[in-house]
């Protein structure tokens, strides 16, 4: 009789643990950022976008009572001198806008969306010299059936762009039977378009034979695959499973485990936990990374990426493949999605058919893109010697 329970206990309790996961307090409103643009006025910035925000779910009513958005310059001067203003104007489809500007409570109706019409204004001595990139940082509420959630998100804002290397400026450097050229970009966000990114900074550069590559944490950000620990909310497994983990890993808080959790589900990272339990005490390192799926690896915590978006949590890009095999028809060249750290870890997460990733492991190990404030989240890798 006790053969019979205990799978039916252990089949009750993930049962329990899989419904108290997904019955957890969420909203289905999304945010997105749609249509935004920089007119440079000479000594007036303006900025302009909407905010736009829909409600997937069939039936649910979710109010949005307050809304809210705090602007964060980014530049390498300091800006102090400017100022800073901004206006949110509310564009309901069925309701008029408000003369005062004042965002009154509103209700998203099942399978319907709004917009939030946002203007910054940013004045002072040479705007345009001294900040880059805007960091629009959005503080909104969700009311409901699920209680009341505060829900924060940004959107990177690109103020100046820089000129795209030119092939007589190309400076390659040395390295194991290749060379290689990093290539610098304006700071990266979910207004890009990845494809487009890679178009800009190295179409005029490449050559039949060149390996194009791009870092997996900018493919995330521009796929808006990143998250602030605020909308994150840790369970038990969370709170418990991250105290075994090497205080570096990006697993070892309760927000970033719950991030894979929200990802994976908590049978599986228990499961993963276990299992890499047990092959970690046979001599088989990294079980659980194997067990749990490519995102456990690839979730960066806050400081694991390049300001603004070291005070979120950035997950692995998605599609990836299907993103490598596209840039590679679109430029000529094989495309590679990588993750590389000043250690020499080099890992090809994804790659165009073709793509020699034994090259790119030779080529990337000195990590030539940099992991601070370079700005180069593009490598050209080319074979051969000059």
């Amino acid at each position: 009789m006790s053969l019979l329970l205990a799978p039916l206990g252990l089949g009750l309790a993930v049962a329990w643990l899989e419904l108290r996961h997904r019955l957890r307090p969420a909203s289905p409103l999304r945010m997105m950022p749609r249509d935004w643009r920089v007119d440079d006025l000479g000594g007036r910035l303006r900025i302009e976008g909407v905010l736009e925000i829909s409600n997937p779910h069939p039936r649910m009513e979710i109010f949005v009572p307050e809304l809210r958005v705090e602007p964060v310059l980014l530049g390498s001067s300091d800006p102090a001198g400017l100022e800073v203003t901004t206006r949110i104007i509310a564009d309901h489809p069925d309701e008029e806008t408000r003369a005062d500007g004042y965002w009154a409570a509103y209700i998203v109706k099942g399978r319907k969306t709004t917009r939030a019409r946002v203007s910054i204004e940013i004045t002072g001595p040479t705007p345009s010299a001294r900040v880059d990139s805007l960091w629009v940082d959005a503080h909104w509420v969700n009311y409901g059936p699920f209680g009341r959630l505060q829900r924060r998100q940004g959107v990177l804002v690109p103020l100046s762009r820089p000129q795209p290397l030119q092939p007589d400026q190309a400076r390659f450097r040395q390295g194991e039977g290749c060379r290689v050229l990093p290539l610098r970009t304006h700071l990266l966000g979910p207004l890009d378009d990845a494809i487009d990114v890679l178009r800009t900074y190295a179409a005029d550069l490449v050559q039949p034979g060149d390996i194009l590559t791009i870092g997996e944490t900018p493919v995330a950000v521009i796929q808006g695959r990143y998250r602030h620990p605020s909308e994150v909310e840790p369970g038990m497994v969370a709170r418990l499973a991250c105290r075994v983990f090497h205080p570096t890993s990006s697993l070892a808080t309760a927000c970033g485990m719950q991030t894979l959790i929200d990802l994976v589900g908590p049978t599986r990272v228990l499961a993963a936990w276990l299992g890499g339990l047990l092959m970690k005490l046979v001599g088989i390192p990294g079980g659980f990374y194997r067990l749990a799926g490519d995102q456990a690896r690839l979730i960066d915590d806050i400081t694991g990426t390049t300001p603004p978006y070291d005070q979120t949590i950035v997950l692995g890009p998605s599609r990836a493949e299907q993103f490598c095999r596209d840039a590679s028809a679109e430029l000529g060249v094989e495309v590679a999605i990588v993750d590389v750290n000043d250690l020499g870890r080099v890992k090809v997460l994804a790659s165009s058919p073709g793509c020699d990733e034994a090259l790119l492991g030779r080529a990337l190990r000195p990590n030539p893109a940099g992991n601070a404030n370079e700005r180069t989240p593009l490598v050209l890798v080319r074979p051969g010697l000059e």
